[in-house]
């Protein structure tokens, strides 16, 4: 995975919060960029139409600027394409971060869409984990099956670092549900990734980092 580094430090928020992620397999050739700092622009092509509406939704409501290109194996199904979007694009969000020096690093959302109501929360901790609380009545959404809105989150959350927890309170159309999780977690990202001037580009941490080796550890386990 090839990815543009952003200007980042432990004690200055980045510049330019922008990246590029490539990934490529035999199931799927992906790209995608991300500006944090965007107008909410979009421009996302994976063939699964309902996934693009609903990538449109995440770029739009979180001012992010996102461009996803896919090309998957989707005479099989949907299910690697998505995920591996879920992937690249959190992989991206974690690295336009860098350091997160600034951010407010947490976000909140209640997003209704009609009669359906989702609310989010966002830790951008470094400490992947997804709680989805969601249910759907209908097996597809187009092309695309009901069941992969989470798998989009789970991949999103771990390449990104995020501990991202998800919840329709209730909602009847399968459509407007899935939307309002979207949109949820739109508006909470758009929270957590501003920057906070009163940060002064410290990291959001009693720990002093939200570095992954920091907080994992650095021990191996040799095979």
């Amino acid at each position: 995975m090839a990815g543009k580094k952003p200007t980042a430090s432990a004690d200055k928020t980045p510049t330019a919060r922008i990246a590029e992620v490539r990934r490529n397999t035999r199931e799927t050739k992906i790209s995608v960029s991300i500006n944090l700092d965007g107008t909410g622009q979009a421009n996302n092509q994976t063939g699964i139409g309902f996934f693009d509406h609903m990538l449109d939704q995440l770029a739009r409501h979180s001012l992010m600027d996102i461009t996803v290109a896919c090309n998957g194996d989707l005479h099989i199904d949907a299910h690697h394409s998505v995920e591996d979007v879920g992937w690249a694009l959190g992989a991206a969000l974690n690295e336009a971060l860098g350091a997160r020096a600034g951010i407010n690093r947490f976000g909140n959302a209640f997003t209704p869409m009609d009669e359906a109501l989702t609310r989010c929360s966002i830790d951008l901790s470094q400490r992947p984990f997804l709680v989805f609380r969601t249910r759907f009545t209908a097996p597809m959404l187009g092309t695309m099956a009901t069941e992969l809105v989470r798998e989009f989150f789970q991949a999103f959350a771990q390449a990104g670092g995020i501990t991202l927890h998800i919840h329709t309170l209730y909602g009847d159309n399968n459509h407007h549900i899935a939307e309002s999780c979207f949109k949820a977690v739109a508006r909470a990202l758009k929270e957590a990734i501003a920057v906070d001037p009163r940060q002064a580009g410290m990291v959001p941490s009693t720990k002093g980092t939200l570095s992954p080796a920091a907080i994992s550890g650095t021990s191996k386990t040799k095979n």
